[in-house]
């Protein structure tokens, strides 16, 4: 059976109630949506003391899915941030799964592996809002008939001129489009950009084999659209660097370090969001004769 709900705006008490549920009936695929991602923290106890850490304290196994509304669209730090840095904070000893996906179908392939997986713990996804309405995010039924969920996502246009690039960026979510349908975009012949859709655990073996695909890649940056101090970075800076070949300069590009999730006025949002773009298609500059 499938069965909808509308719940309350009490994210604490109804959180609290879906995490029972589902631990109580780990078959059972129990999906909670936050109205927006910011208002998570309203259930943070259940999420630090339930959700986190049953696993390890009791054993105890919930496949419950949280579907967190997230993504910088000029709406106000308010209704931006389902704040990744917090979860991924709280992930180890692979005690839930994380993920931002970029596509319909690896949404979709993302919910049917949670569903049918014979090792449920919580998933945590970040979801978009405006990718909702974008084409160019959408899938064919050929996509949800076949294929499986991908953890990372290589450049399609750049796999077939591996030999040109020397610059990877590497991004997460609805930024991605972005980067790609910015009008920089095809002048960055030399550019190669990457979407990393599970951050927990971070598919670290999946993304140096795309780093290595690349022979004369000399550059990887992690672009982001939150703070310094946010979103997925301070995740994947110190995993990345350990791992990457030591050749390679590694670097952040995305909104500098701050106390709010995001500007309070669109037209500030816009400057930034355009300020990050053009950043990171220009990086292959600095490499390139005068």
């Amino acid at each position: 059976a499938f069965e909808t709900y509308n719940s309350p705006l009490s994210e604490y008490a109804c959180l609290g109630f879906e995490y029972g549920f589902s631990a109580q009936d780990p078959e059972t695929f129990v999906i909670w949506e936050a109205q927006y991602g910011d208002f998570v923290n309203g259930a943070e106890i259940i999420i630090d003391q339930f959700i986190v850490a049953a696993r390890a304290k009791w054993g105890q196994r919930s496949r419950l899915t949280l579907l967190l509304p997230h993504g910088y669209e000029g709406s106000g730090p308010e209704h931006s941030s389902a704040r990744i840095e917090r979860f991924l904070q709280l992930s180890a000893d692979g005690n839930l799964r994380a993920a931002n996906c970029s596509t319909a179908a690896q949404y979709f392939h993302l919910l049917r592996n949670q569903g049918i997986s014979s090792d449920p713990r919580p998933l945590v996804v970040f979801t978009p809002k405006s990718l909702l309405r974008l084409g160019e995010s959408g899938a064919g039924l050929d996509e949800l008939s076949s294929g499986g969920f991908r953890t990372v996502i290589d450049d399609p246009v750049a796999v077939e001129r591996r030999n040109d690039i020397t610059t990877l960026l590497l991004c997460s979510g609805r930024i991605y489009y972005d980067l790609t349908m910015h009008a920089t975009r095809r002048d960055a012949t030399d550019v190669a950009i990457a979407r990393v859709e599970l951050l927990h655990p971070l598919p670290l073996e999946d993304i140096l084999a795309i780093i290595e695909g690349y022979p004369k890649l000399q550059q990887v940056y992690w672009v982001q659209e939150e703070p310094t101090n946010m979103g997925a970075w301070p995740h994947v800076e110190e995993e990345i660097a350990l791992r990457r070949p030591v050749h390679l300069h590694w670097e952040y590009i995305g909104r500098p370090r701050r106390a709010s999730a995001s500007e309070g006025f669109t037209g500030s949002h816009r400057i930034e969001q355009e300020r990050i773009v053009t950043d990171a298609l220009g990086t292959s500059r600095a490499l390139r004769p005068s």
